[in-house]
């Protein structure tokens, strides 16, 4: 159905994908992986062919079948439609397909009373919902989906991988949701930045996702132990010759000269360990296999008492623009409490998350620090990415500043560079070493792995499982409940409700 032959893209002179082939069947589910600012969404531009910014060589060749792409978001133009504009050209082009419509509308979930609604009054999970509705009305032959899980409530993304697993058509998508990788994807491409970000590696495999990653990691650990023998195994004979040499240059500088067959030997004998250290130089050891380098990050000396008093929150009506969204929210917090907030899209979790930062921001017997969902309400405050580092703990730790970020895989470029030409996920780690770097003791953090890859999201949610203050959060990442919260809670339009 669908076929890529040596695809290779370059975007400022740096190599995102070289050589790249592969082909799609039908029910393929081709999931595309790796790190921030590794090409992912520009693979998928490139492929469909807008992608304006990037030098792109090699064929793809869809063979007359329709692309239909999903990006992260809205494009701002439609924000302002009505659904019922948005999913059609104009009224023929309704008349035409209303069929169609009728046909998808109750599998995706949607009633037609949405038709009437502006796409902005629309929930995260109901505009994913109708952008999907719109490339099945348009019945696209293939599928590109980009970051189609951001801001789904759970329910959505449990029907969102019902849907990836039960249409039959070629899907290509990227994702950071590491469940729903798990649940859909059949072909793994992982895309790689390798030798300090200055060459760029690819691998293609049809596997599941969590095969793949076992896989790879036993690979890596397999290679990395012959490599580290063979180098120990290496290092131990050119000890031993080295000691061999030392003694027979010892005996030539003190045979008498009355022996020279004694020399002539001894000479022999050097020429001999001579050849036998070009050999030795000159064979071939493994090397350690190299990869993307994992983040690294940890917090220093952030302790809370379990007894301390951190928030009581009594809240008769939580609303926002004169819409009540829910009533009698009520939540006590004690330190050192994981805790994590759900619900549906709409129902207010971000406008609760941003309520309880602002009573407790100037708080001086705690150090809260705050991640929000939008990163430019914060970021939009500051240029460059240093400022926003030391904005509260001064220049003093601009050392330790760089060193974190260096943890955190930022390359000197990006150190260096202007905010706004971050990308989404690199902006997320420099929100954590902004937590990490003031000493927060409270974490509020909304949707914190939303734009982390899913190759670093497993080391987040191990420092945050081992975080020793408090968290207070809104996630619908699976793994980060299950793996980092202890304290659950709905928000439903009659408060807060404690999941046992």
């Amino acid at each position: 159905m669908f076929e890529i032959k040596d695809l290779s893209i370059l975007v400022n002179e740096r190599y995102l994908v070289k050589n790249l082939s592969f082909s799609l069947q039908k029910g393929d589910k081709l999931a595309i992986i790796g790190e921030e600012g590794n090409g992912k969404s520009t693979l998928l531009k490139a492929i469909k062919g807008i992608c304006e910014y990037a030098e792109i060589t090699g064929s793809v060749n869809i063979k007359g079948n329709k692309i239909g792409y999903l990006e992260q978001s809205v494009n701002e133009k439609d924000l302002n439609k009505k659904v019922y504009n948005f999913l059609f050209k104009d009224e023929i082009d309704y008349y035409e397909k209303v069929n169609t419509l009728y046909k998808h509308l109750d599998s995706i979930n949607l009633d037609d009373e949405i038709l009437n609604q502006t796409i902005n009054t629309l929930s995260g999970g109901e505009k994913v919902k109708v952008s999907i509705l719109k490339l099945l009305i348009n019945e696209y032959d293939i599928l590109f989906l980009d970051e189609p899980t951001n801001d789904l409530d759970i329910e959505t993304l449990e029907w969102l991988e019902n849907f990836i697993n039960n249409i039959n058509k070629p899907i290509v998508y990227v994702s950071h949701d590491e469940t729903l990788l798990s649940n859909t994807a059949n072909i793994i491409l992982h895309l790689e930045q390798i030798k300090k970000k200055t060459e760029c590696r690819h691998t293609l495999i049809r596997s599941d996702y969590d095969s793949y990653v076992n896989f790879r990691l036993r690979k890596i650990n397999h290679q990395t132990q012959i490599a580290k023998s063979e180098k120990r195994d290496f290092n131990r004979k050119q000890e031993k010759l080295r000691k061999i040499m030392q003694k027979v240059e010892y005996e030539q500088n003190t045979i008498s000269r009355s022996d020279p067959h004694g020399a002539k030997l001894l000479k022999k004998k050097m020429h001999a360990l001579k050849s036998q250290e070009k050999k030795l130089n000159g064979a071939e050891i493994m090397k350690i296999p190299d990869v993307e380098e994992s983040i690294n990050f940890f917090f220093e000396r952030v302790e809370i008492p379990k007894s301390k008093n951190i928030l009581n929150l009594d809240i008769s009506k939580l609303e926002v623009n004169n819409k009540i969204l829910a009533k009698n929210v009520k939540l006590n917090i004690r330190g050192n409490t994981h805790l994590c907030i759900i619900g549906q899209n709409g129902v207010g979790k971000t406008t609760l998350i941003k309520t309880i930062y602002e009573k407790l921001k100037n708080r001086t017997d705690i150090k809260v620090g705050y991640m929000p969902q939008n990163y430019s309400d914060i970021l939009d405050n500051y240029q460059l990415v240093l400022d926003f580092l030391t904005s509260s703990c001064g220049k003093d730790k601009l050392t330790k500043a760089r060193m974190y970020l260096g943890n955190m895989k930022f390359t000197k470029k990006e150190m260096m560079s202007y905010i706004k030409n971050l990308s989404n996920g690199t902006k997320a780690k420099l929100f954590l070493v902004k937590l990490v770097l003031d000493e927060c003791d409270v974490l509020i953090l909304d949707e914190p792995t939303r734009n982390v890859s899913p190759l670093s999201n497993p080391v987040i949610r191990k420092v945050l499982k081992e975080y020793k203050g408090t968290i207070i959060s809104v996630s619908h990442d699976r793994k980060f409940i299950d793996e980092v919260i202890n304290d659950l809670y709905i928000l439903t339009i009659n408060g807060l409700v404690k999941e046992k």
